[in-house]
């Protein structure tokens, strides 16, 4: 059993991008900051991921069919764990293919850090269908100047009322700022965290 006791809010099981694994500096972050806000981390890889650790050959993403099925399986295992609320989540692509899962399976909803809205400098090449009608709550952190989906583009995306966006000012797709701006990448995880305390709370 994955439960730690009535002070755990829950479990937040968590994918990484297309290009670091589950040891990303980002995704360590963000597991102690949410782990210090109640809630239980479960970081995992893909397989190409785990193929990429053992051979040390850097390789493409599995193909969106094996992400899904591999990803729905983590989520499936984990619910039929614990009592405690699910909740999926992921880093860019991570955080698209949870996004995409969310309305079949029993998570409860889903947290996206850096969403892949469109590759970089293909603003034409959207990848929010699912988006559009999505039933369950998505909430995406988003920097205002992420390379994949800034905030003068999306705030015109027509997306479900289920979406709900939450920016970092100056950040990049790793949420980022740049020094000038005044702003950190430690300030806005910290917000990011409790936000999603809130959320869950």
């Amino acid at each position: 059993m994955f439960d730690k006791g009535n002070s755990c809010q829950g479990i937040v099981l968590f994918a990484h991008g297309a290009g670091a694994g589950m040891d990303h500096p980002f995704m360590l972050q963000m597991d102690e900051l949410l782990a210090a806000k109640g809630l239980q981390v479960l970081r995992f890889e893909f397989p190409y991921m785990t193929k990429r650790r053992e051979d040390g050959k850097k390789r493409p993403p599995d193909r969106m069919p094996i992400l899904l099925a591999h990803y729905k399986q983590r989520i499936e295992s984990l619910i039929e764990t614990t009592k405690l609320p699910v909740y999926i989540a992921g880093k860019s692509m991570g955080g698209r293919v949870a996004s995409m899962l969310l309305d079949e399976t029993d998570a409860k909803a889903c947290f996206a850090f850096g969403y892949p809205f469109h590759p970089p400098r293909k603003p034409e090449s959207l990848r929010t269908e699912h988006l559009l009608d999505i039933e369950k709550p998505v909430y995406i952190f988003q920097g205002t100047r992420d390379a994949m989906g800034n905030r003068e583009e999306v705030l015109h995306y027509a997306l479900s009322e289920s979406v709900h966006l939450h920016w970092l000012e100056d950040g990049d797709h790793d949420l980022k700022p740049r020094k000038a701006s005044g702003y950190s990448q430690a300030v806005h995880l910290e917000q990011i965290a409790q936000r999603v305390k809130e959320i869950v709370s």
